[in-house]
């Protein structure tokens, strides 16, 4: 039983996937628990973000519309992959993005935010309208007005241009960690990241009943 859907890029590259998914504990696509590389804290570092998997968010997970069906989602997902083209992701890198670590581009270009555009508004018919308790779990209180105005519209405060192409590595961590640990995954990213990484594919990931994201579909992006 899927209890939420999301939009993300998963890489395709093997070497860069293993990394990730041994980084965070966990692989979106087989389902199961993988040793993480020995660095002290690292299991408690990553709880967070490892029930998510190793990706990028272009649609934050949604529950489904009453009126819509995991068939026609799947199949919208197909033509969208369809419709747009790679994007190359400049210079992608270990940085610190607000209290946690996350691989990020250089830039967040034009086509780069065009296609997160694309696909927030695409699925928008597809989600089940945010509950109070939904809202209550985005912290409204700490985002700014626009990102509360997005949070009501599109269910996610990190839209448009809000939206920054991130993998997250870690949850928050304290600056000590923070600094103690980004030079770490650097190192263990770095054979990844060359040559440069492409977002070539849209993939749909589903929540699990225990609260974990699997890799259901991936399609390239050929348009």
């Amino acid at each position: 039983m899927i209890k939420r859907y999301a939009l993300y890029y998963a890489p395709a590259d093997a070497g860069l996937w293993r990394a990730g998914s041994d980084w965070l504990g966990w692989d979106a696509c087989t389902g199961r628990p993988v040793g993480q590389p020995g660095i002290a804290g690292l299991s408690e570092a990553t709880a967070t973000a490892r029930k998510y998997g190793f990706h990028a968010t272009l649609k934050a997970p949604f529950r489904l519309a009453e009126d819509q069906t995991p068939e026609a989602l799947r199949a919208a997902v197909a033509a969208m992959a369809a419709a747009l083209a790679p994007v190359a992701l400049d210079g992608l890198a270990v940085r610190q993005l607000g209290s946690f670590l996350a691989l990020t581009p250089d830039t967040t270009g034009p086509a780069l935010a065009s296609l997160a555009t694309e696909v927030v508004t695409r699925f928008e018919p597809f989600r089940a309208p945010l509950t109070a308790a939904e809202i209550a779990r985005r912290r409204p209180d700490r985002l700014s007005p626009r990102q509360r105005e997005l949070l009501n519209i599109y269910g996610y405060p990190f839209v448009f241009e809000e939206f920054r192409f991130h993998i997250s590595l870690t949850g928050d961590l304290q600056p000590d960690e923070v600094a103690r640990l980004a030079p770490l995954a650097q190192a263990f990213f770095a054979p990844h990241l060359e040559p440069a990484v492409t977002l070539d594919r849209l993939c749909l990931f589903g929540e699990d009943a225990g609260g974990r994201f699997h890799l259901l579909t991936a399609h390239a992006l050929s348009g």
